[in-house]
């Protein structure tokens, strides 16, 4: 691990997190995807973490959809001093890790083709990627190398991340299914 390092975080579905100076931050990955971006001449980077591509606005949590966590993340990096032109991005997870009998109705393929989308329309190159598969992922990143590290975890740590993730994702689904507030009285 680098001596350098002064803060150290953990980011969860719809966690976001930048940091200008010395920073390691983590997260564990299933469905999920999380895109880690860098300015490499500021040395600025930051992690988000993100469960579905799209969805209904969440006053409470907006970054658990993909363009929120997205959006959020470069302001954050450019308001610590990065530059958006210059920034790259290391991609990851989109697992099917959840044993149900549809894997997760395209969630996982959702995710990373929105991520990949995203990335393209706003010309920041990926540099790496670990997308896919069936094992979850712990990623770690240094937000002022840019470095990542990514290992595969054990079936064993996939049942918590999936009770995790379901929890968010019924959540969400009861939200679409419950008619939007209106400003409206009838009388």
């Amino acid at each position: 691990m680098e001596a350098s390092v002064v803060k150290r975080a953990t980011i969860h579905v719809g966690g976001v997190f930048a940091s200008r100076g010395p920073a390691l931050v983590g997260t564990l990955l299933g469905s999920c995807v999380s895109a880690c971006l860098f300015d490499p001449v500021a040395k600025i980077g930051g992690m988000n973490h993100f469960m579905l591509p799209e969805g209904i606005f969440d006053e409470r949590l907006p970054s658990r959809f993909g363009v929120h966590a997205m959006e959020k993340l470069i302001n954050d990096i450019m308001k610590l001093g990065g530059d958006r032109s210059r920034l790259v991005a290391k991609v990851f997870g989109g697992g099917h890790v959840l044993r149900i009998q549809h894997p997760q109705l395209g969630v996982p393929e959702r995710n990373i083709l929105f991520a990949k989308s995203y990335l393209a329309t706003e010309r920041i190159s990926i540099v790496a990627q670990r997308l896919g598969g069936t094992e979850p992922l712990q990623v770690l990143f240094y937000t002022h190398t840019g470095k990542a590290l990514v290992k595969a975890l054990k079936i064993h740590r996939a049942s918590a991340l999936a009770e995790e993730e379901t929890r968010y994702r019924v959540e969400v689904i009861k939200q679409f299914q419950q008619p939007p507030e209106s400003d409206i009285t009838l009388f």
